[in-house]
């Protein structure tokens, strides 16, 4: 319920807005471009990226040298050894530092295989937000369309009412005049009710792309603008579209979500190599440095030790180099072979649905782009035939030679048919930009 309130009110917000502001003009580009900077799924596939550009750091930063140091201060109280190998009660205090390093020599080359996994994942994250943005850029493109659409069909109705009303004018003066029954006014005024009830529906439908466009841009409920007109293309009878195959061929080398799908798989390859690194010794090097001050240390002659002499006396340091050699660890190396190898085949099942449903997508597009071209065609003959016959059924109606019902019945053929055009149309240039798109055109109005 809050929810249907809060769309109600934003759409109320939005027609006087329509009604009381001048607007701003905005062209598809501006839609696209606003789309892609505030939409809520970009921003989420971006902090996607950044969080695989920390891990690729990360991995690169696991090749240096690490440092780790400790202080401690304790605080001993009751008998301790003396210098002199007797026990006392002496209360002391004592300060411990530490400090060590450690370096990977090598470890089965699983450093560098995971600095690579990494470099992949992060491209296909990339691709990844590409695609989110592609699809943002279609979903925008549609939204658009889809008002000039609305916007073509209430200038369609326009024109209907136009008409009907001159109708209702001659059939008025034809009826005082006696020529006609008054049943010819009435039902050609019933006419023209029904015709304006339709253009507030076609208003009504503009109102609601609107809509529909601000909520899919994210945009705030006080902003509003009007969308441009463009020149749409022309479409002719003899115009040619790209073959479905041939976009398929191009969209396979470029498409986003194919080279986010491969990278995936070679990321997953990876991984295998690194769980098979796991099998090998691990070389590594050391070094450490170790101190402490006691403050009841003293000499041969009793006489307590200086903080600095202490120093000098107590430090300890080493180098060396640790060869881990993995004997039997539970089989957990097998079964992380065992589960990369499973991975990879399951990346591979990934990219092979990727690469059929983008096939599917363009194929749909070709043939609902091709089976809008023909009824697009088919709607054009059909509406010049509809204009002359109504031109006709228009001359007989003034002269009396037919009754309202039938003229109507003219009409609204003539209007069934110019819808069906002007669909048709929209249809097939949506379905045609797709198909551009997929072959690396942008998307252009």
């Amino acid at each position: 319920m809050m929810k249907t309130t809060t769309i109600i009110a934003g759409f109320l917000f939005f027609l006087s807005a329509l009604e009381t502001t001048a607007q701003e003009t905005w062209s598809l580009q501006k839609c696209i471009d606003y789309a892609i900077e505030n939409n809520i799924q970009i921003k989420q596939q971006q902090l996607n990226t950044s969080y695989n550009e920390n891990l690729l750091d990360q991995a690169g930063y696991d090749r240096l040298p690490n440092l780790n140091g400790s202080l401690s201060n304790n605080y001993n109280f009751g008998r301790s050894l003396t210098y002199d190998n007797t026990y006392k009660n002496v209360n002391s205090m004592q300060v411990n530092g530490y400090l060590s390093s450690d370096i990977t020599l090598w470890n089965g080359f699983i450093l560098t295989n995971t600095i690579r996994m990494y470099e992949l994942d992060l491209h296909a994250a990339i691709h990844d937000l590409q695609k989110t943005k592609d699809d943002i850029m279609l979903n925008t493109a549609a939204a658009y369309l889809e008002i000039l659409f609305a916007e073509e069909l209430a200038l369609i109705s326009e024109a209907q009412i136009e008409v009907t009303k001159q109708q209702v004018e001659r059939t008025g003066k034809l009826v005082d005049a006696g020529s006609l029954a008054r049943g010819a006014l009435l039902e050609i005024e019933a006419q023209l009710a029904r015709e304006e009830l339709q253009l507030v529906n076609d208003q009504n439908r503009i109102q609601l792309a609107y809509l529909n466009l601000y909520q899919f841009l994210e945009l705030p409920i006080e902003k509003s603008f009007k969308v441009e007109k463009p020149t749409l293309p022309e479409i002719k009878a003899n115009i040619s579209m790209s073959n479905s195959f041939d976009v398929y061929k191009n969209a396979l080398d470029s498409r986003p979500e194919i080279k986010a799908a491969q990278l995936r798989v070679e990321s997953a390859r990876r991984q295998l190599s690194i769980a098979k690194g796991n099998r090998f010794p691990v070389l590594s090097a050391g070094a450490n440095y170790y101190n402490l001050y006691n403050d009841q240390y003293t000499d041969i002659f009793g006489d307590k030790i200086n903080f600095s002499d202490q120093l000098d006396n107590n430090k300890r340091y080493g180098v060396g180099v640790t060869l881990n050699i993995p004997i039997f660890n539970r089989y957990q190396v097998n079964t992380a072979v065992s589960n990369a190898k499973l991975q990879i085949q399951d990346y591979e099942y990934r990219l092979q649905t990727a690469s059929n449903l983008l096939r599917k997508d363009i194929e749909q597009a070709y043939t609902n782009a091709l089976a809008a071209l023909n009824r697009y065609i088919s709607s054009e003959k059909a509406v010049e035939s509809m204009e002359e016959a109504f031109r006709y059924t228009e001359e007989k109606f003034n002269v009396g030679m037919i009754n309202t019902v039938e003229y109507n019945e003219s009409k609204n053929y003539l209007t069934v048919a110019r819808s069906e055009l002007l669909q048709a149309r929209y249809e097939y240039i949506f379905r045609a930009k797709i198909l551009d798109f997929y072959n690396g055109i942008p998307i252009e109005l």
